[in-house]
């Protein structure tokens, strides 16, 4: 066996181990609830046999029969079983998933008292609801009131709703959407003992769980746009997918059987291909998909509303009419209302015009504002590529501070912190994001600092880290030290060969300066193997900018060895107080160290003209630290930087800008939450490689 494969398995065994030890303090309720599950269902052979066939079934199960025989046991051995073999994947699975998350949640004793509580009242309440209504006619109770069932899964689900009051906003609404569209659909239109339980844990539970989870609840507020827009979409959700399992499984429900009352094959295929970019539009708040949601919802109530006219007027005239299906139909109609409510109260939310329209209205305010805004107020260290073309502005209603943002693949990507007066910056990122909501847009901000991610955290939005800032002061500095030793060198090494640096403005350079320059830029993207980046990383367009200064390595003979540009950082009151590094090309074939000679020279000058600090930028995906990435989202970002290295060096550049011994500044991307990030991670890489698409990222991904 060779080494790279014993300590690969070692690796492997202690993933193992790890794994183990974290079920076994962490979760231990759960671990050991499925354990004992699998056990039993081997030891007793219902892994492989249904246990409803079994003569001792009726002594395991639970139910109205079994209590009423006295065997209260049930209770406690019907939840470690499945009915049927293949049972034991989704109860077991489910069980892990939703008790397992309340145990992270809520911790071992809350947990357990929740879900075993929760699944002994949920199945008392169940059957003892079957006694109250099995004599009153009602076929259905006195079909189910005879059924046995086992499972644990009316625990599980009291246990998720409960854990679920301990999410934030939207979460908490989304989870509990889901977990009601579930529980809606199958009392309603399918039956059966098992969905009377969850029907009943979830109707305990959810009321129940902001006092349940004790000082772990989560705070809360009134919906706001984008959770009305959630209620609408798992509303319309839930009556499509009735629809589809009235067809598909008919069953004989609480409300009768679904025959009858369900669509044809054609009608449901229209229905799904209606409902489905009605779905996607309400998701972003349009206001077309809107009206076309209240028109359908307002259409099947007027058609219940007619059925229940005819059978009034047939009652009252003594006509005969088949009553088959009429309750379902009518429980069916009164939901569509339901629905038609919730979009009526909820119109607010529903204010994104159409996509022509957006076009139409999409003149927004130039650059010439945003630059007066930025001469007035200053920005960070990137505000200056806020003027950058290909930027939209979204000015705040006084006027008085901007932010500039990118859209790709439906989300806004503001560039850098609000330009805004001081104090402001919150209220700039609220209007933003309300602007984003009436356009159906995702918003973010990347490349933030600290300041505005408090901001944004204050609404509630996550952050996290995407590069670093490197911020040199230049006030006393000196190269002395060691520390200071290769950037001495170059400067020295540079004297000795003749190259002389000149501060310039790129556009005022002759042609035979500008042609090596272009030369220069690109030999060194012909090495790289991708399009050059854009976004927060300028090009030769950007350093033409007569506001763009231009560091340039030339030696006696009129060769240009190497080219760096800065951007101004403007400190309010039209004062320039420092620069941003930006463009860096150097030539393979000269003076070896000429960006630490260009850097260098760069800072002593600009000292001399009176500015305070120079940023060395951030490099992308790149950071200072050796402690390893703990949520998913900064393990995502840290394998996409690994495969990024190869081809850009983001590191590699972070590194070498550790010579100049900065000072380092978190930059953050700030978003509202979890869900959005794949959208955001795809429109953050169409704004750097427009021109790239995924599919060669994903190439580059596996010849790494």
């Amino acid at each position: 066996m060779t080494k790279a494969a014993s300590a690969a398995e070692l690796a492997g065994e202690g993933r193992v181990r790890g794994t183990i030890t974290v079920l076994r303090q962490r979760l231990p309720f759960t671990s050991t609830v499925v354990l004992a599950m699998l056990l039993l269902a081997v030891v007793t052979g219902a892994l492989w046999n249904a246990a409803e066939d079994r003569a001792a079934f009726p002594f395991v199960a639970y139910g109205l029969p079994s209590l009423e025989s006295g065997r209260w046991w049930t209770m406690l051995t019907g939840p470690f079983f499945a009915v049927i073999p293949w049972y034991y994947l989704p109860m077991v699975g489910s069980f892990a998933l939703f008790a397992g998350f309340a145990e992270w949640q809520l911790g071992t004793r809350r947990a357990m008292a929740v879900t075993i509580g929760g699944q002994v009242v949920s199945v008392l309440v169940a059957t003892q609801f079957l006694a109250l209504c099995r004599n009153s006619g009602w076929l259905w109770a006195e079909r189910i009131s005879g059924s046995l069932d086992v499972g644990f899964s009316g625990g599980a689900l009291a246990a998720v709703a409960v854990a679920s009051a301990t999410l934030r906003p939207p979460w908490a609404l989304r989870l509990r959407a889901g977990l009601c569209v579930y529980a809606g659909v199958a009392i309603v239109y399918v039956g059966t003992l098992a969905d009377l339980v969850h029907f009943c844990a979830l109707l305990l539970a959810i009321p129940l769980g902001n006092r349940l989870v004790g000082s772990k609840r989560a705070p809360s507020a009134g919906p706001n746009p984008r959770e009305w827009r959630l209620l609408a979409v798992a509303g319309l959700l839930l009556l499509t997918i009735a629809e589809i399992v009235m067809l598909l499984v008919p069953g004989d429900g609480p409300f009768g059987s679904t025959e009858g009352v369900s669509l044809s094959g054609p009608e449901l295929a229209v229905l799904v291909l209606l409902v489905v970019p009605m779905l996607n539009g309400l998701r972003k708040g349009g206001r077309v998909a809107w009206r076309w949601a209240v028109g359908l919802s307002a259409f099947v109530t007027l058609q219940g509303v007619a059925v229940v006219t005819l059978v009034g007027l047939a009652d009252l005239f003594g006509g005969d009419y088949d009553t088959t299906g009429l309750p379902l139909f009518f429980v069916d109609n009164l939901l569509w209302t339901v629905e038609l409510v919730v979009l009526v109260i909820a119109q607010h939310a529903f204010r994104t015009p159409s996509r022509r329209r957006l076009r139409r209205h999409a003149q927004g305010p130039g650059p010439a504002l945003a630059r007066t805004l930025l001469d007035r107020h200053g920005g960070s260290t990137l505000s200056w590529m806020t003027m950058w073309p290909r930027n939209t502005y979204f000015v705040r209603a006084d006027g008085r501070s901007y932010l500039a943002y990118r859209k790709h693949a439906g989300v806004a990507v503001a560039l850098g912190d609000p330009i805004a007066p001081d104090g402001t910056a919150a209220a700039t990122v609220t209007e933003f994001t309300a602007m984003c909501e009436n356009s159906g847009l995702v918003p973010c901000v990347f490349s933030a600092t600290e300041a505005t991610v408090a901001a944004t955290r204050e609404q509630g939005w996550q952050h996290v880290q995407v590069a670093e800032d490197n911020v040199l002061d230049l006030e006393g500095l000196e190269f002395r030290g060691k520390a200071w030793q290769d950037v001495r060198s170059a400067l020295n090494k540079a004297a000795k060969q003749g190259i002389d640096f000149r501060l310039v403005r790129l556009a005022d350079q002759p042609e035979p300066i500008l042609a090596q320059v272009r030369a220069l830029s690109e030999e060194w993207m012909s090495g790289k193997g991708m399009p050059e980046m854009g976004f927060t990383l300028g090009g030769l367009d950007e350093a033409m900018d007569p506001a763009t200064r231009v560091g340039l390595a030339v030696d006696a003979e009129g060769t240009v060895h190497g080219v760096t540009s800065w951007l101004p950082v403007y400190t309010g009151a039209g004062k320039i107080g420092g620069w941003t590094l930006d463009v860096m090309r150097r030539s393979p074939h000269g003076f070896r160290p000429v960006m630490e000679f260009l850097i260098a020279s760069a800072c002593v000058a600009f000292r001399e003209e009176g500015a305070r600090f120079v940023s060395l930028s951030g490099a992308p995906l790149a950071r200072s630290g050796a402690a390893g990435p703990t949520r998913t989202v900064d393990r995502a970002l840290e394998s996409l930087g690994k495969v990024m290295e190869p081809y850009y060096g983001f590191r590699s550049l972070h590194a070498f800008k550790a010579k100049f011994q900065p000072r380092h500044v978190p930059l953050y991307l700030a978003f509202r939450d979890e869900a959005d990030l794949p959208r955001i991670g795809l429109a953050l890489s169409r704004a750097y490689l427009p021109d790239v698409r995924l599919r060669e990222l994903a190439k580059l991904a596996r010849k790494r």
